[in-house]
């Protein structure tokens, strides 16, 4: 049956499967295979162009992240405020000034009174150095808060980049799976015409290829929307390289214990930080057991009837009292805080911990499942070819190829996810190891 002289081949190229579809005419099969060669070559070689290091991609990413410009001035801020907590004094100046005349009750002896005063307000003892302390105990919380920004821009760069990825290869097979339909459909058609094939047939294949139509166009969404995505996190066109971590990355990473690698991950560092900067702040509470006393000098000046002087100049001190109402409020809210941070950091380390458990654990299983999605893609091409060659030699319906092809596609799917799942596994157990911090 001419009809049926058709052939498949599933392909590999750049870690990418493709189905192909060639006439069983030996000329026309070298040309194709030297067209499919060379169109491969030119999308190998631009997608080579386009792509960047994983590493190139955080660092592009970080540079234009928000979070990094806020921690930033976060930073800065604490750290003017601590350079502004080494001065002499607890705060600016206050100045004063009086006048006093009799005119206004009538009077007409010419008393008139002039004073003024100018004062500051010193530190309790220690309150200097404790709020210095405070404002750079905030500063290396910010500190680490940027890394613990940057490690969200690293999964967001991975995550991202895995989407480009995995729309690329389904627009790729949901392609191939087009053109093998549209080729079959030809067959089919010519079958019928010939009267070798039935109408159910030519329905069948055409009900297929418009399913197969539809998962072109939405493998096409899914690749630019995925793009717009990856552009917006990175700020610059190109793909960052995942597929390239592979199991002796993981060996040669310096992963230690779990214990070590909990202790290193910016989340902990953060949150023991943060627990710093609340006990610094419960010195200060308790250093501030009173508002603080003013020092500062005055001056009189003064007319008065038949008076041997008119010009004075005194000291001027101001001590205001402890109160409970001030100060209990205050110690109360430094040791909320302190507890609320120490509750952070005990939460943070347990997060972390089945965190990490979740990550080595993932990475096995999604070893075995790239092992296994290897196996079966292999197994269901193979199974697919031979009812091909069955179809064409009469012994098996059409329904059953296209049936057969439709497993072959979606354990070819299959096995793409696991791939691209495995290469993320490993990327995300160095983020966790800290290896792009």
């Amino acid at each position: 049956m001419c009809a049926r002289h058709v052939d498949y081949l599933v392909v590999a190229c750049n870690s990418e499967w493709e189905i192909i579809h060639f006439p069983e005419i030996r000329s026309f099969y070298a040309v194709l295979i030297l067209i499919f060669i060379c169109f491969s070559s030119g999308i190998i070689s631009k997608a080579k162009a386009q792509s960047i290091s994983f590493s190139q991609g955080i660092e592009a990413a970080w540079s234009i992240d928000p979070g990094r410009t806020e921690l930033n001035t976060n930073y800065r801020s604490a750290t003017a405020r601590a350079d502004a907590a080494g001065s002499w004094f607890a705060g600016g100046p206050t100045v004063s000034g009086q006048y006093f005349d009799d005119h206004a009750i009538g009077s007409n002896e010419g008393y008139t009174t002039y004073e003024g005063s100018v004062s500051v307000p010193l530190w309790l003892p220690g309150q200097g150095s404790a709020t210095s302390k405070v404002a750079r105990a905030e500063a290396l919380t910010v500190q680490q808060k940027l890394h613990v920004e940057r490690m969200v821009v690293a999964m967001k760069v991975l995550d991202t980049s895995a989407s480009v990825l995995l729309a690329r290869r389904r627009l790729g097979i949901a392609r191939a799976q087009q053109e093998t339909l549209e080729k079959i459909k030809s067959s089919v058609h010519q079958g019928v015409r010939s009267g070798e094939m039935t109408l159910v047939d030519e329905q069948a294949i055409s009900a297929e290829l418009a399913n197969a139509s539809s998962e072109y166009s939405q493998a096409t969404e899914q690749i630019e929307t995925a793009t717009s995505a990856l552009g917006i996190v990175l700020g610059r066109p190109g793909i960052p390289e995942i597929l390239s971590y592979d199991e002796p990355t993981v060996a040669r990473a310096r992963l230690t214990s779990a214990r070590a690698l909990e202790d290193n991950d910016p989340r902990v560092k953060a949150a023991q930080q943060a627990v710093r900067t609340a006990e610094e702040g419960m010195r200060l509470a308790r250093a501030s057991f009173m508002p603080n006393p003013e020092v500062g000098i005055g001056a009189i000046h003064e007319k008065q009837y038949g008076s041997p002087w008119d010009d004075r100049v005194g000291v001027t001190v101001s001590v205001p009292l402890p109160s409970d109402v001030r100060d209990v409020p205050m110690e109360a809210e430094a040791r909320d805080k302190l507890a609320a941070a120490t509750s952070q950091e005990q939460q943070a380390r347990r997060s972390v911990r089945q965190e990490l458990a979740q990550v080595f654990a993932h990475l096995t299983a999604a070893k075995d499942t790239f092992r296994n999605s290897v196996s079966a893609a292999n197994d269901m091409n193979n199974r697919a070819n031979e009812m091909a060659r069955s179809w064409r030699a009469g012994e098996t319906s059409l329904i059953e190829l296209l049936r057969a092809r439709a497993i072959a596609y979606s354990t070819l799917k299959m096995r793409n996810q696991a791939e691209i799942a495995w290469h993320v596994a490993i990327i995300r157990t160095l983020i966790s190891a800290g290896e792009f911090q």
